[in-house]
């Protein structure tokens, strides 16, 4: 980063000084005399000029006249002279001397030259101080400068190389030191993309812990129903049946988290899509369901009116309708009903699932939909968890949304809006 701060040094320092030096080179060509010196070389041209024009109008006599009252107001080693060759007057002067031809006579008239040493040191000074000062101030303006539009560049590099080394919770925009600009902009969306990875990575570990806490489970019971085995022989049959369905919820477990990981690893890969009736697909679940909530005395709507046809990959929107709807027979109450409702427009479909269950608090109502989550107050009744956040990830793919909400009446509604053309990933409705 230092060779890049001297780049944008040596070029602002250029920049300054040739500028503002072309302006002094342009200034001294009409050889403007040094600062605080030109009002003494106005006043001697000013005495020469007058001097002359008096001697040229009145003669020699009103000349000495004036000179000696012009030195006791303004001595300047005024002098009038004779000069022999009358042929010398040329009219020509100098900012000391001054030659006027008067009656066939040539008058030299002329002030004390300036012949101190000192005053030719301060006018060499005095034309220094300029240069000097553009030096000092272009170098301080130039490094100023460029370390203004190269600090947010260090500490952009700063947080690239936390990233790069595994620091997610690495943030800069507090950084910028009030600024307002597009390197601002820049670092907030820095800190959004290392929050975005944070919170994945949070996640990442959360899943890993949460299936193995659930692989344990069953993992757990097969170990003690062989340990029986061992022990009793005899019990063959029971404990194969018990063997046999830990296996199916292992299997079971294993097959949602590989939809899960299938779904987030493959959110940029296109859909294999097809055109398909979802409220058909819809009917055909709730037929289903109904059949199984008969033995809690569940009744549930088993058929939804109209035709909703979209491009979508099959298999998906059929895993997440068929969670959804699953998920409210499970934990609504006994003896209660589940409502579905479908709403079409030109370009997406609405389903509303409701239950009677307990529902949960309104501050999980986004929890739900992360993997192994359930409401802090919901019974357990069998699954991991993984519903709805398959469900969320599958409609999302297809650029709808997926929402929880708390009727009025009790219980929990999950709100599906999936568009009849797939859109890109996240994108809401208008």
């Amino acid at each position: 980063m230092p060779r890049l701060f001297w780049k944008f040094f040596a070029i602002i320092w250029l920049t300054f000084v040739v500028g503002v030096g072309a302006v002094i080179l342009i200034v001294n060509l009409f050889q403007i005399p040094p600062p605080g010196r030109d009002r003494e070389y106005q006043e001697r041209a000013i005495i020469l000029a007058l001097t002359a024009n008096v001697l040229a109008r009145d003669g020699e006599e009103a000349a000495q006249r004036f000179i000696r009252t012009s030195e006791v107001t303004t001595p300047l080693g005024l002098t009038l002279s004779k000069m022999a060759d009358p042929s010398a007057c040329t009219g020509e002067g100098t900012a000391e001397m001054r030659t006027v031809l008067k009656d066939a006579t040539c008058y030299r008239i002329s002030v004390a030259p300036e012949a101190s040493f000192l005053l030719n040191i301060m006018d060499n000074l005095a034309l220094l101080v300029p240069w000097l000062a553009i030096f000092v101030s272009s170098t301080v303006a130039a490094a100023a400068l460029a370390r203004y539009l190269i600090r947010p560049v260090v500490h952009l590099r700063d947080g690239l190389s936390a990233l790069a080394h595994g620091r997610f919770d690495f943030r800069i925009g507090d950084q910028m030191a009030g600024r307002r600009d597009e390197v601002t902009a820049l670092a907030h969306d820095f800190d959004s993309t290392a929050a975005r990875l944070q919170e994945l990575q949070d996640a990442q570990q959360r899943l890993f812990h949460d299936v193995s806490h659930e692989l344990r489970s069953p993992l757990s019971r097969l170990q003690a129903a062989v340990g029986v085995l061992r022990q009793s022989p005899a019990r063959l049959g029971a404990m194969l049946d018990r063997m046999d369905r830990e296996v199916e919820r292992l299997d079971t477990l294993v097959g949602e988290v590989l939809t899960l990981a299938r779904l987030t690893v493959g959110s940029g890969l296109p859909l294999k899509t097809q055109t398909l009736d979802v409220i058909e697909l819809l009917n055909e679940i709730l037929g289903d369901a109904a059949f199984e909530a008969q033995a809690r005395e569940v009744s549930i709507t088993t058929g939804v009116d109209g035709v909703f046809r979209a491009e979508v990959e099959g298999e998906l929107i059929y895993r997440a309708l068929e969670n959804v709807v699953r998920n409210a027979v499970k934990y609504t109450a006994d003896h209660s009903f589940i409502s579905v409702s479908c709403e079409a427009t030109a370009d997406r479909l609405k389903i509303c699932v409701t239950d009677q269950g307990p529902g949960v608090r309104r501050d999980e109502l986004e929890r739900i939909f992360q993997p192994f989550s359930r409401g802090k107050d919901a019974v357990p009744r069998g699954g991991y968890g993984l519903g709805l956040a398959i469900t969320r990830q599958a409609i999302e793919r297809h650029g709808g949304r997926v929402h929880a909400s708390l009727p009025e009446a009790g219980g929990l509604a999950i709100t599906l809006e999936l568009p009849r053309q797939p859109r890109s990933f996240g994108r809401d409705f208008t």
